[in-house]
C-alpha cells in the first residue's frame, strides 16, 4: 500500500494539508491502541502496524520535498542524496556522498571553495579575515535567493506534475519527472553549499 493510498489520494503533488491532518486524526483515533486493548494479539498487532504505516505516510505527505522524492521513488526514480548504496557507499570508504555539481553552478562553486579553504587555514591560524568573511556572506545570500528560485520552480512543476495525471499524459509526466530530478539535486546541492558556509563561518 502506497502512502498516497493510505489516505485514498491520487498520486499528485500539489495536496490540501489542513484536510490531510484532519484525515489523519481521523484514522488514528481509529488505530489508536486502547481501542484494541481486549481484541487478540494478531489484530492488535495488525492495527500497530497500520498505525506506524499511517504516521510515516502522514509525515512524508505532509512535507512537498520529501512527497515530491516519494513520489519519484514510485516512478523508479531514487535520487543520489536518497540512495542507500551512495550512502553505503561513502560511509565504507569514510568519504562523503559523492554529489554532481550542477553546470551552471560550476564557477561560483570553484570560487566558493577556495574561499572555503582559505576561511578554515586562517580559523586554524587564529587568524580573522573581515574580507573573506564578508564574501562568503555575500556568497551564502547569492545561495540562498539560489534556493528560494528553486522552490518556485519546484511548484511550478508540481502543478504541471497533476495536470499530467489529470489528462493522463504520460509522455508530460516523464518530462516533468526529470525535470523534478535536476531541480531536486541542485537544491539538495545548494543547501549543502548554504551548510559548508554557515560552518565556515561559525
Amino acid at each position: 500500500m502506497t502512502y498516497f493510498e493510505v489516505f485514498e489520494l491520487p498520486e499528485k503533488l500539489v495536496m490540501d494539508t489542513a484536510a490531510l491532518e484532519k484525515q489523519f486524526y481521523t484514522l488514528s483515533r481509529k488505530l489508536h491502541p486502547d481501542r484494541f486493548a481486549s481484541r487478540p494479539a494478531a489484530e492488535q498487532e495488525q492495527a500497530l502496524t497500520q498505525s506506524s504505516l499511517l504516521n510515516d505516510a502522514y509525515r512524508t505527505l505532509k512535507d512537498p520535498i520529501l512527497r515530491t522524492q516519494y513520489l519519484l521513488k514510485l516512478q523508479g526514480v531514487e535520487l543520489e542524496e536518497q540512495s542507500k548504496a551512495a550512502t553505503d557507499a561513502a560511509r565504507e570508504t569514510g568519504g562523503q556522498k559523492k554529489q554532481i555539481v550542477p553546470p551552471e553552478l560550476l564557477e561560483e562553486v570553484f570560487e566558493l571553495n577556495m574561499q572555503l579553504q582559505e576561511m578554515r587555514m586562517a580559523k586554524q591560524m587564529g587568524e580573522d579575515e573581515p574580507e573573506l568573511r564578508r564574501d562568503l556572506m555575500t556568497a551564502k545570500d547569492t545561495f540562498d535567493a539560489r534556493m528560494v528560485e528553486t522552490q518556485a520552480e519546484l511548484e511550478g512543476l508540481w502543478a504541471r506534475w497533476d495536470h499530467a495525471v489529470n489528462t493522463g499524459d504520460d509522455s508530460g509526466k516523464a518530462s516533468v519527472r526529470d525535470a523534478m530530478v535536476t531541480l531536486l539535486n541542485k537544491r539538495s546541492y545548494l543547501r549543502n553549499l548554504v551548510r559548508d558556509v554557515n560552518e565556515a563561518l561559525e
